[in-house]
């Protein structure tokens, strides 16, 4: 795969896996928490593997993989292992995250963009990586995490660490930490808004500065504080999985509280919708980067 244009629709998932240049962390580029995929599984079949997940375009998973190796190539350091080698040999689980950078302009501010799976798997090539690449073009500096599944608890650890691990090298990794913010889908929406109403510290590590935005995407999430950062809430009006209202309700009283809050609902949409090519919510994310802007000091 050496030349970028061979990439396909007809492209084996392994391949991309296997190839040499992600030797130590293809298998986070898809869904494999369960296991590796069939060896026939073609890119044009990546929907098999998204049972919480709709609208998943076959050229947006080209594209996600073309960057990546694009990026490689041109000798950016593309993955980030969030723990050290001591944790992970303490707890082997941890070697199941790291964190995908897509760098933007120097020194600007950075967002970490979860892909939901109901804790069960991590849908980032339809649902962090297209938002990382299109954060980054807008100038920002993007982090897409793969964490670990099996809950909440164990995810939100994950993305407290990698919140952490960026101030911790935000120097080398040439970002701000002012003015960041945190985005997911569904069940990672969930660890997003929890990071941004109780923070790192609440998560076992340092007490640092919390999100200045949540964007969430299509989730049931109805916890909140009267301390939540700016929120972004958008959702599809079909959803059989995060009903419009619960989230609609959430924004209200988050509104009721003073803090700004945007609610976007889309017709004729269901559950897991990612950017939402095609669909009423096209363009969506657009809302949230001026949303995010508007709400930076």
């Amino acid at each position: 795969m050496n030349n970028l244009e061979t990439i396909s629709a007809e492209t084996r998932v392994l391949d991309v896996v296997n190839d040499p240049r992600v030797e130590n962390f293809g298998r986070f580029i898809f869904p494999t928490d369960s296991g590796l995929p069939n060896s026939n599984l073609k890119l044009k079949d990546v929907d098999e593997l998204f049972p919480y997940h709709s609208h998943i375009e076959t050229s947006t998973t080209i594209e996600v993989v073309r960057e990546i190796f694009k990026r490689i190539d041109s000798g950016e350091k593309i993955f980030y292992p969030i723990y050290s080698e001591s944790e992970m040999q303490q707890d082997p689980s941890k070697r199941n995250t790291g964190l995908f950078f897509f760098r933007g302009k120097f020194n600007q501010p950075f967002a970490i963009i979860n892909a939901g799976g109901g804790f069960s798997y991590v849908g980032s090539i339809h649902e962090s990586f297209p938002h990382s690449i299109e954060l980054s073009r807008h100038g920002f500096n993007a982090f897409a995490l793969k964490y670990r599944v099996g809950g909440a608890d164990i995810a939100c650890e994950d993305l407290a660490r990698a919140i952490e691990f960026i101030f911790e090298h935000a120097d080398e990794l040439q970002v701000s930490t002012e003015n960041y913010s945190l985005w997911g889908g569904s069940a990672s929406a969930r660890m997003a808004a929890y990071l941004g109403s109780y923070g790192t510290q609440k998560f076992g590590r340092k007490d640092l500065p919390r999100a200045k935005v949540v964007v969430m995407q299509y989730t049931g999430h109805r916890d909140f504080t009267a301390n939540d950062p700016a929120t972004f809430i958008c959702v599809g009006e079909n959803d059989g999985i995060a009903s419009w209202r619960v989230m609609k309700n959430r924004a209200d009283q988050l509104e009721k509280l003073g803090i700004p809050v945007e609610f976007h609902l889309y017709k004729n949409l269901g559950h897991g919708f990612g950017l939402g090519i095609g669909t009423s919510s096209e363009n969506w994310i657009e809302d949230a980067i001026r949303f995010w802007k508007s709400n930076m000091n």
